[in-house]
């Protein structure tokens, strides 16, 4: 779950926070997996506390985890901004890709990797970035099918951007942006 503890990600207009609804997505969702698929959860967090965005895969990497999920909800200035989009590590594809990259990538860091390292880095994931943009697929579809029944969601597909959390990543990763809690109806 993104954000916790000092970090708070983005506020709602109501005061709901990023973290709060990211931890309890991920919980739930923990669950789901160890239910349906019989799979061991390993989580980042399980409570509100502040992890630095770099420990998170750093945590991934010691369990050779098989996968990392980093779930999130966006914010806009535009508050009618509403649906889903799921992230791999790479080069903004647009706009608002790099601006929810920016957003995510200013939480509070014990910033130990240089930009240098961040781009070597970045460059050493290609061969992760095939198996990375078919979970984005699967995950952005997913979501879509399951929201559409109940909720008039916007598909706003899969994106690449320079997200930090996701950079040291050993596995195939991405980051899901699961609605907008700048949209007071989301």
């Amino acid at each position: 779950p993104g954000h916790g503890g000092k970090d708070p990600g983005a506020i709602g207009k109501h005061g709901l926070m990023e973290k709060e609804i990211a931890l309890d997505v991920g919980l739930r969702l923990k669950r789901l997996i160890k239910e349906k698929l019989g799979v061991h959860v390993i989580m980042t967090r399980e409570e509100d506390i502040f992890i630095p965005l770099e420990e998170r895969t750093a945590i991934a990497n010691t369990k050779d985890a098989d996968l990392f999920i980093s779930i999130h909800t966006n914010s806009s200035r535009k508050k009618e901004a509403k649906g889903v989009e799921t992230y791999l590590l790479g080069r903004a594809t647009d706009k608002d890709a790099m601006d929810a990259a920016l957003r995510e990538n200013s939480a509070p860091r014990n910033k130990s990797t240089d930009d240098l390292q961040f781009i070597l880095t970045d460059l050493m994931t290609t061969a992760r970035k095939d198996e990375s943009l078919r979970l984005a697929h699967y995950v952005q579809t997913n979501l879509i099918e399951k929201l559409e029944p109940r909720y008039k969601s916007v598909d706003h597909g899969v994106k690449q951007a320079p997200f930090y959390v996701l950079v040291n990543a050993k596995m195939p990763s991405i980051l899901a942006e699961i609605s907008f809690i700048s949209n007071p109806g989301e």
